[in-house]
């Protein structure tokens, strides 16, 4: 027995331990200068960044940038206080009236991450009678979001609405007045697959359940003005609450949750990860709403999705094992064990390549990925530059015969 409470993780430390030290650590990568949205410099070298979720290129853009500036002048670097007490500028609600707007939604919340938005929209809205329903390849925050509820909370297989239904089903029949959230994602993050949301919230619906998408990876990509996979697929009307995140498309940091429902704006007075935490600082929420109302009129999803399919035809093509398909600004190739998978890292760091190693528990279904995330800011030659070097070295490592 030991009161080490560090002693838990020791199998974690072991497996950390025998990464190489240094520049070589996937886990320890430090940008030394940002160049543009798609280069930095890293270990004293120019490199392509491939891996950064920068969908749109948004980080540089002119005007975000001068938006940020202004609110930095005008209210200072933070707003040193929660939402609910001294945390509210007149940044937060224009950028709450920007949301209503681009979703054509009565109710919009901004939280101060992504991450939080789901954490307190399923920890909240689900209580201890009633069940959240999830994908069984949901991300961290969502499984986070269920741990910090009360909640029983029942997984689903991955994008299968019949399984869903069968779910559903027993609740309803063992307790026919429980509330039910079912809780999906517009884009899946490994792998890039889109949820099949009519089906899913049809499925959902039969049950009197509420459906809450995760657009995280899907904003500004998809939909006729950037809402996401809903918007693309003509069923929006069938969502009930849209989660997302400023991170990715946007460029800069935060998250929002976005709904029709009548009593939503009761989440600012009982949702913890809003009211105990300091609200986002005036500059990113300045930048945050300028980058929507851009993407809102944008064609740039246009060039992603073209940059994406470049890459994910092209390493197809060489006769790589693919995990996705070039359907979203995902491409990832599989590699067969970890350690090829680490080496594979390695060696694209020293060819100039920043892409994501991504293995267990992080990936579905034990996989050990090279994933990359375009951005409509990459240019044809630096995904060719990409693809160069990804099939090089993959004959290096015989990934490739």
């Amino acid at each position: 027995m030991t009161l080490d409470l560090f002693e838990k993780f020791d199998a974690t430390l072991d497996s950390f331990n025998q990464l190489p030290q240094g520049d070589l650590n996937p886990f320890t990568v430090k940008m030394d200068e940002v160049l543009s949205p798609t280069e930095a410099i890293i270990n004293g070298r120019k490199t392509i960044l491939a891996g950064t979720n920068n969908y749109m290129g948004m980080t540089y853009n002119e005007e975000c940038m001068e938006a940020a500036e202004n609110a930095l002048r005008n209210f200072g670097t933070g707003t040193t206080g929660s939402r609910v007490l001294n945390g509210t500028y007149y940044g937060h609600k224009h950028l709450e009236e920007t949301l209503k707007d681009f979703y054509d939604a009565d109710h919009a919340i901004v939280f101060s991450t992504g991450y939080q938005a789901n954490l307190g929209v399923i920890a909240t809205l689900a209580g201890p009678k009633d069940y959240v329903v999830i994908d069984a390849d949901s991300h961290a925050s969502i499984y986070d979001g269920c741990a910090m509820g009360n909640a029983t909370v029942v997984r689903f297989t991955h994008n299968d609405p019949e399984n869903l239904e069968k779910r559903l089903a027993r609740i309803r029949k063992k307790d026919p007045e429980a509330g039910i959230l079912v809780v999906i994602e517009g884009v899946y993050s490994m792998l890039g697959d889109q949820a099949p949301i009519k089906e899913l919230a049809e499925a959902s619906k039969k049950h009197n359940a509420s459906v809450l998408v995760d657009e995280a990876h899907s904003i500004g990509v998809f939909g006729k003005t950037g809402r996401g996979v809903a918007q693309e697929q003509g069923v929006e009307h069938l969502v009930d609450f849209i989660v997302g995140t400023f991170s990715k498309s946007v460029g800069t940091v935060g998250g929002y949750c976005v709904s029709n429902h009548p009593k939503f704006e009761v989440l600012r007075l009982v949702c913890r990860p809003y009211v105990f935490t300091a609200s986002l600082p005036p500059s990113v929420v300045a930048s945050a709403t300028k980058a929507l109302e851009l993407i809102k009129d944008s064609n740039l999803r246009v060039k992603l999705l073209e940059n994406s399919m470049r890459l994910n035809k092209g390493l197809a093509d060489a006769g790589f094992e693919m995990g996705t398909t070039g359907e979203s600004p995902i491409a990832a190739i599989i590699i067969d064990t970890q350690e090829r998978a680490i080496a594979y890292w390695q060696r694209m760091m020293q060819e100039g390549v920043y892409v994501n190693l991504a293995v267990p528990p992080a990936t579905p279904n034990g996989l050990n990925l090279m994933r990359c995330s375009l951005s409509a800011a990459h240019s044809f030659e630096q995904i060719d530059y990409m693809l160069e070097k990804f099939i090089a070295v993959g004959k290096e490592l015989g990934v490739l015969g």
